[in-house]
């Protein structure tokens, strides 16, 4: 079978801090209340999303991978993760903050969950006025001190807050305390992987358990990375009409393209899957004559066999995604 661009169907979650922009910003179609996630392409086990269409309808990554290999995913993909897909894709939505969590490295997710760890990004797509993101420390301390704050109820005296925009990007390492703020619409592409410490949860209570819910401080401590940085918001450049470097790290590369043109994509050279999530406005991938329109808050994977594309667009914004 001839491999094409696949669009798969998005998982709804469920969360305490959830809103509507989701629906009302991304159009996304759910009916549930408090949906703070769209999971938009994920492998993670219990929560795998189905291709959407064409004659590989209802088909899972790992049921891909098996079937077509480093067509698939790209032959060093394949030769390092097997049939396990690398990368989590996620839009979220914020109505209220998200509790101050941390991930762990690979090395302790292995040992301690059987995981990879979660080394992750974001791209702001839309904050309402004065919305803030935490991310790090404002000021150095040790373990001890703390654990203090933690006690005193004074944790976020010392994290780094920071108002965003449209277009802010954040690369969250594992081991950097962080939290989505209120008010934030956001891109996450992160590493395959569900492991995540909380540590503080403004003391507040699940309507649906009617709980608090749980913190993994024990467990969070030896995690953390207490340094502090000049700086937690990633730079980039916006040249239209070109792949513009935004994070690359050894977990994925992620390019952003402001394109308004038709723009002719080679990918001949990459040994990789390709993912485009429209960000702003909408495009249209052309391959093999045949369109697939990408609408804001969408989601289209390129398999590693598919080497050349256009991109059509009066006006949009694509986070270009591969390993």
């Amino acid at each position: 079978m001839q491999l094409y661009p696949l669009k798969f169907t998005p998982l709804f979650k469920y969360r305490i801090w959830g809103g509507e922009k989701l629906k009302t910003a991304l159009n996304k179609k759910y009916s549930e209340n408090n949906i703070g996630e769209s999971w938009e392409i994920s492998d993670v086990s219990g929560d795998e999303t189905l291709v959407g269409n064409g004659p590989l309808l209802g088909k899972s990554l790992k049921e891909l991978i098996n079937e077509f290999k480093g067509e698939f995913i790209g032959d060093g993909v394949y030769e390092k993760f097997g049939e396990d897909f690398p990368l989590l894709i996620k839009f979220i939505d914020a109505k209220t903050p998200l509790s101050i969590q941390v991930h762990p490295s690979n090395e302790i997710a292995k040992e301690r969950h059987n995981s990879f760890g979660k080394n992750e990004m974001w791209y702001v797509m839309q904050a309402d006025d004065n919305a803030a993101l935490i991310v790090g420390f404002d000021k150095k301390i040790t373990k001890e001190e703390y654990q203090e704050h933690l006690e005193n109820n004074t944790i976020l005296d010392v994290m780094h807050h920071e108002n965003v925009t449209t277009g802010d990007t954040f690369y969250i390492p594992t081991g950097r305390v962080h939290a989505i703020g209120a008010g934030v619409l956001l891109a996450e592409i992160q590493q395959t992987s569900d492991i995540t410490y909380r540590i503080y949860d403004y003391d507040r209570v699940d309507a649906k358990t009617e709980k608090k819910r749980d913190l993994h401080n024990e467990q969070a401590i030896d995690v953390i990375d207490y340094e502090v940085y000049d700086t937690y918001k990633t730079s980039y450049d916006l040249v239209k009409n070109t792949s513009n470097t935004l994070v690359h790290s050894p977990y994925f590369t992620t390019n952003i393209l402001d394109v308004n043109t038709t723009l002719f994509k080679d990918y001949s050279n990459l040994d990789s899957f390709v993912i485009f999530m429209c960000v702003e406005g909408n495009a249209s991938i052309v391959y093999m004559e045949k369109t697939y329109h990408l609408h804001c808050g969408e989601t289209i994977l390129l398999p590693a066999a598919i080497q050349n594309i256009s991109i059509q667009a009066k006006q949009a914004k694509l986070l270009e995604v591969y390993y």
